[in-house]
């Protein structure tokens, strides 16, 4: 086993997520078996407690884990598929340890952070290392490992000492660390500043791990004297001082860093034994960037959401559209709409951001409403809805959100927003634990049947029988209100395995209106989009029509070869075909 431990310094969000999830593409697209663990030095046992506005999106596994949104990248840019464990916090470690303690496993020892802390993260890293994220159950051959924070930071001190200690359990030749640091280019002067770069190797260093390469981000490309001054002052071969300047697409990373010679040094430095021949995997997402660069024709959704302020807060809703996007060969611009500056109330409070609001609105091709928990802006998104519904805008939304536009009693309510509510649409499911908030929810993967052969989505995933999404949710429409809603156009063409719960919904009379329990956004990859996403952005151009009387010959599942889920990248990216509309 080979590890490769990206750590970050200066700041945090320089993009240590994007440049490991590129490490690890360039080193599955030469045939490696390649797996990815995050560790995020929070006290917090996982990321779904957190508001988005803290870390971003909580992003969803098939086993349910709620987890930090670098694993949807890692997801995304390596086709694979993680579990809980591949992300890794101190509030996980502590609480093993504390466990082990009070068995008594430690035979009265005092327990302290070195050894057993350090061992205990050693331990998890190696154990999961082994678990196969392939649908070829092939144990991996590389773990590539994300630190987050920044070096320095008091809370990632016992990840630090560990993996001090674990370059040794493992030997020199299996493990390599990238360090990403940031080089500032101040306006005043325009010169590249490399003094940060320099204090953080320094404190790395002084912690116990030398970097093998140092991945310097920067918004212009980095100067040669500038790149020799780091070499000289960081111990490292300017070979190995690595740029990674601002870019049109996070989808040319691969193809920055195998340019500058990383897999040729993973070669020799991790002793590789890897065919040096062209890899038609990079080749592919070379042609996929250079086609996103140059597309001309362009179109809008409106996301109307709770938390729009930071875009993190819907990264993988972004991701999803975009592919959708790039699939039909037009250019994507996302209208950020805060559903709260929809609501009548925000035109006696700000006039100017509810009038604003309302122009992204109507001037978007479709509208996208997200889920989010409380009552805050509920009101913005359902006027959203209702707009949507009238104007036969293509639209896409949550379930439950959706759900409650479809009730024409003004007393109707969701149980979240008023438990005492007389007519409860959107309800509690029964086992969900009210006393404890953290993983309480229904989540990961779960099975939807589809009810009806007519349905737009059935025919977008390929008149498939059934789908395998996830879920995040405490709520779920009233079962016993199935028959109202079907008697007003709405038509539940989805449901569970066992009936009882409504998955999907569609209206009749209209080009696209879609409310889903679960979160395809999770499932999208580059060059396989969801299929949900996929008709909102056909519709949203106006080719969904003719896409549907086509047949659906190159379904959104079909934009990938039928190997998707291999390993073996070259032949499973080599046939991909995208869609032709025109």
């Amino acid at each position: 086993m080979k590890y490769i431990l990206v750590t970050g310094g200066v700041i945090s969000g320089i993009g240590k997520g994007i440049i490991a999830s590129s490490v690890g593409t360039i080193l599955k697209s030469c045939g490696l078996h390649v797996t990815a663990i995050k560790i995020d030095p929070y006290i917090n046992i996982d990321a779904g407690t957190f508001s988005p506005y803290e870390h971003g999106e909580v992003f969803v596994l098939d086993d349910g884990g709620e987890v930090d949104l670098d694993l949807g990248n890692y997801e995304r840019f390596l086709d694979i598929r993680l579990t809980r464990d591949n992300n890794l916090t101190t509030g996980k470690i502590y609480q093993s340890v504390i466990n082990k303690e009070r068995r008594g496993d430690y035979l009265g020892k005092t327990v302290q952070v070195v050894p057993h802390i350090t061992d205990a993260i050693q331990e998890r890293v190696m154990r999961q290392a082994k678990v196969s994220v392939d649908d070829d159950g092939i144990e991996p051959e590389v773990c590539v490992i994300e630190l987050g924070g920044t070096v320095g930071d008091i809370e990632s001190m016992p990840f630090i000492a560990a993996f001090r200690q674990f370059q040794f359990k493992v030997k020199r030749e299996n493990f390599c660390n990238i360090h990403v640091s940031l080089v500032p280019q101040p306006n005043s002067t325009g010169e590249q500043k490399t003094k940060p770069t320099q204090n953080s190797v320094r404190e790395l260093r002084g912690l116990g791990l030398s970097p093998d390469l140092i991945v310097c981000r920067c918004s212009t490309p980095l100067e040669t004297a500038v790149k020799e001054k780091i070499s000289m002052f960081c111990h490292v071969e300017p070979e190995q001082v690595i740029c990674i300047q601002d870019v049109s697409s996070i989808y040319r990373v691969p193809l920055l860093l195998e340019d500058q010679g990383m897999l040729e040094f993973f070669c020799r430095r991790l002793d590789l034994s890897i065919e040096m021949r062209p890899r038609k995997m990079l080749t592919k997402w070379k042609e996929m960037s250079d086609r996103s660069d140059r597309l001309l024709e362009q179109t809008s959704i409106a996301l109307v959401g709770k938390y729009t302020k930071l875009s993190d807060s819907y990264a993988s809703v972004i991701k999803a559209l975009e592919h959708s996007a790039l699939a039909i060969n037009y250019k994507l611009e996302v209208k950020y709409i805060d559903s709260a500056d929809l609501e009548p109330a925000a035109l006696q409070e700000e006039p100017v951001k509810y009038h604003e609001a309302w122009q992204k609105l109507c001037s978007a091709d479709g509208v996208l409403v997200p889920g989010g928990f409380g009552v805050r802006g509920t009101e913005g998104k359902i006027q959203a809805i209702n707009w949507a519904r009238r104007q036969k805008k293509p639209f896409l939304a949550c379930l439950c959100v959706f759900i409650l536009t479809a009730f024409f009693l003004t007393d109707a309510n969701s149980t979240e927003f008023d438990p005492e509510t007389k007519h409860p649409v959107v309800i509690e499911m029964p086992e969900h634990n009210p006393g404890q908030m953290g993983g309480t929810m229904r989540l990961g993967k779960r099975r939807t049947l589809f009810k009806n052969t007519s349905s737009f989505l059935r025919k977008l995933y390929g008149d498939a029988e059934y789908v395998d999404e996830r879920h995040r949710h405490r709520f779920e429409v009233n079962p016993e209100l199935k028959q109202h809603f079907e008697d007003r156009g709405f038509r539940f063409v989805g449901q569970d395995l066992e009936g009882e719960r409504m998955e999907i919904i569609e209206l009749d009379d209209h080009p696209y209106f879609v409310g889903v329990q679960y979160h395809p956004e999770f499932t999208s990859r580059p060059i396989k989009p969801s299929p949900p996403y996929f008709g909102l952005l056909l519709a949203a151009s106006g080719k969904l029509q003719n896409y549907l009387q086509k047949g659906c010959r190159l379904s959104p599942r079909d934009t990938y070869s039928d190997r998707s889920g291999s390993s073996s990248p070259d032949s499973e990216i080599s046939e991909i075909k995208f869609p032709s509309l025109s």
